[in-house]
């Protein structure tokens, strides 16, 4: 298959395109990459990939003209372009719905008149709203509570009419919290990481009870690529990692693994309309596609500790910022 990957410089996308290209994900022959290298997407992120082995292009998936032209020449696009960082959305609300929404409406009309088969729309579990027991499942209802979002669920829906609507294979997954090598360092645990390299105090939100479910981005990767090659058209998959942790249980994790202790804890006002519990069931992708997360959490935040401790020269510009 010949792969549209937009959003391929930013964090999960150059994750799945660095699995790819090295031979862990199998059945993509050719890799484009769409990015507009916005403040979330860097080719720093690819710099260890040889340039032979992929094609880029900067470029803008709202813009029709582009994403038609790449459309017709690829079999399927995986489109993992977005605006992502919820603080961001409550700040200035417009690039989430330009990107999110306008944005995933531009690449699924590229795709419904070019000869694109199969359309892969990554979204996210927030898109379900706050959870106080139990777990929800793929036919639950759509409640987001912030603006990041409810452009993420939005997407979605249009996702979903063009398969109903047009026949376009559209597949739609939605992940829990990812964490691992070259995330933005506004997110919480490379947030948290540098700000402890740097003897700075780590910002938790309210009493930190808030509870998230973390998956690393290569197991998430995998959910996707099981969703692209063996899953169905018009269906919805979660992809969680099966840990749920409270802000706080996660801070203290981080604080023993850099060597600090709680003093450096620094309680702030909580985010305005903080969802206090995501939690996704995943039943569904593993009974019909054979997933599971394979990273235990306590290896993969100390693999990610030592990462940021290592690269310095790769995150400090974007925290400069």
């Amino acid at each position: 298959m010949k792969a549209l990957i937009t959003g391929g410089a930013g964090f999960i996308g150059s994750n799945y395109v660095r699995r790819i290209l090295d031979g862990t994900l199998r059945g993509i022959s050719e890799v484009t990459i769409l990015d507009k290298l916005t403040y979330a997407g860097s080719l720093s992120n690819l710099s260890e990939l040889s340039s032979d082995s992929y094609r880029f292009i900067q470029g803008d998936i709202c813009d029709l003209d582009l994403t038609s032209k790449l459309a017709g020449c690829h079999d399927v696009i995986i489109n993992f372009a977005a605006e992502s960082h919820v603080d961001r959305s409550i700040q200035s609300s417009r690039d989430f719905i330009m990107t999110n929404i306008l944005g995933t409406q531009t690449l699924l009309d590229a795709a419904r008149l070019g000869a694109v088969q199969t359309f892969i729309q990554v979204s996210t579990d927030e898109v379900y709203g706050s959870i106080p027991i139990g777990s929800w499942t793929e036919n639950q209802p759509l409640l987001p509570n912030s603006p990041y979002a409810a452009s993420k669920a939005s997407a979605d829906l249009i996702a979903r009419s063009f398969f109903r609507t047009y026949g376009l294979d559209v597949r739609i997954t939605r992940s829990s919290n990812n964490y691992g090598r070259n995330q933005n360092p506004e997110k919480l645990i490379p947030h948290f990481i540098s700000n402890l390299i740097d003897g700075l105090p780590v910002p938790v939100y309210g009493d930190g009870s808030n509870i998230r479910d973390w998956l690393h981005v290569d197991d998430h990767c995998e959910g996707i690529h099981k969703v692209l090659m063996n899953g169905g058209p018009g269906e919805i998959y979660n992809i969680g990692g099966g840990v749920e942790l409270s802000n706080i249980n996660l801070t203290m994790q981080i604080l023993k693994l850099t060597n600090n202790d709680p003093s450096r804890i620094h309680f702030v006002d909580d985010r305005l309309g903080h969802d206090l519990r995501y939690s996704v069931d995943i039943r569904k992708i593993s009974e019909t596609l054979g997933y599971k997360p394979r990273i235990e959490f306590e290896d993969g935040l100390l693999k990610t500790v030592k990462w940021y401790q290592a690269n310095e020269s790769w995150w400090r510009p974007l925290k400069a910022k």
